[in-house]
């Protein structure tokens, strides 16, 4: 079933009239003939619909990627990977869909590992803001961590990375860090990518009581790629995991080969073991010849009211931007 698309900000361009209208209904039926013909649409796949506004932030800045969002009262802000600026940059939207400039917030530092700042990942716990990111030098990259007070002006805990890569699967890089706190044990919880320095390979676990000292889950990777399904044969990395009822979900990449990805979700009941992939995997697909027509990268879902919002890189060639996928309803159907 198709879901309703949410309303169009009103910044949008006015709906054309007239033979441009007639127009516009010959091509969707067009484009609906050809979906049917080929199963679901690079815009429309398990119920996720593309805002068709996007790219929602990059272009005149350059490659912008691997964000995280949090929403405080009516405001988002995005903490984005910015590649020309080697930083950590903040952006602040009504909507979700309209951002303002990129104010960088976090830089590169002088100690030796971090010449590369990117990968944040951003949770609010105890009036305190924390970020985990990579840091990226020499062929190398591991994780480091940060607290704020506004979200704006950042203080290292360590000038010593938290994470680094040290097991065989590990390889060189250690990146795109993932954390909840668990309340009920009074436990950060980390997901994170390992293996390849240009894409990591798999997914491990860990946990700390302070942010600072963790600990990896002894059965790592959590989550491999199965090289039964073709979409993400090569690689899985980049997830967000999120606490849903009785579930963990986690949206991931899949590469089919180096160059090209997309995205998908699976559940766990205890966010280590059994996941589960979607039948509907990759929920969020390139469109040929559009913006993300090479890849569709690290998912940033949030469920607000009875609709969720993914925002994602989308690579054409060289250049990366920030789209924005939606969902009517809470369930996702697995």
């Amino acid at each position: 079933m198709t879901p309703t698309m949410p309303p169009i900000p009103s910044s949008s361009l006015p709906l054309p009239t007239g033979s441009c209208r007639l127009a516009l209904v010959a091509a969707a039926a067009l484009c609906c003939l050809v979906a049917l013909a080929c199963g679901a649409s690079a815009a429309e796949a398990a119920g996720w619909v593309k805002y068709p506004g996007n790219p929602v932030l990059g272009g005149q800045y350059g490659t912008c990627f691997d964000i995280t969002v949090l929403k405080e009262g009516e405001t988002y802000r995005m903490w984005v990977s910015w590649r020309p600026k080697h930083s950590v940059a903040l952006v602040e939207s009504a909507d979700g869909f309209h951002w303002s400039e990129p104010v960088i917030v976090l830089g590169p530092s002088s100690s030796g590992w971090e010449e590369d700042i990117n990968r944040p990942r951003v949770i609010k716990t105890g009036g305190t803001y924390r970020m985990w990111y990579t840091g990226q030098a020499h062929g190398h990259s591991a994780i480091g961590y940060a607290t704020s007070v506004d979200g704006r002006v950042w203080t290292r805990m360590s000038e010593k990375p938290v994470l680094v890569a040290e097991k065989p699967w590990e390889k060189v890089a250690v990146m795109c860090p993932d954390v909840l706190w668990d309340a009920g044990t009074s436990t950060y919880r980390m997901w994170y990518s390992g293996g390849g320095q240009y894409e990591p390979d798999a997914i491990g676990y860990a946990t700390s009581p302070d942010g600072l000292a963790w600990s990896k889950h002894a059965d790592n990777p959590v989550m491999r790629p199965d090289a039964s399904i073709p979409w993400e044969q090569h690689l899985v990395t980049a997830c967000q995991v999120i606490r849903q009822d009785d579930w963990y979900l986690m949206f991931y990449i899949g590469f089919r080969d180096i160059d090209h990805a997309q995205i998908g979700v699976a559940r766990s009941r205890d966010g280590i073991t059994g996941w589960q992939r979607h039948p509907g995997n990759p929920i969020v697909r390139p469109d040929p010849g559009a913006w993300d027509h090479d890849a569709c990268y690290k998912p940033y879902a949030m469920l607000i009211g009875n609709r969720w919002l993914l925002w994602y890189n989308g690579r054409h060639q060289s250049l990366e931007q920030i789209g924005v996928a939606m969902h009517e309803g809470s369930d996702l159907g697995f």
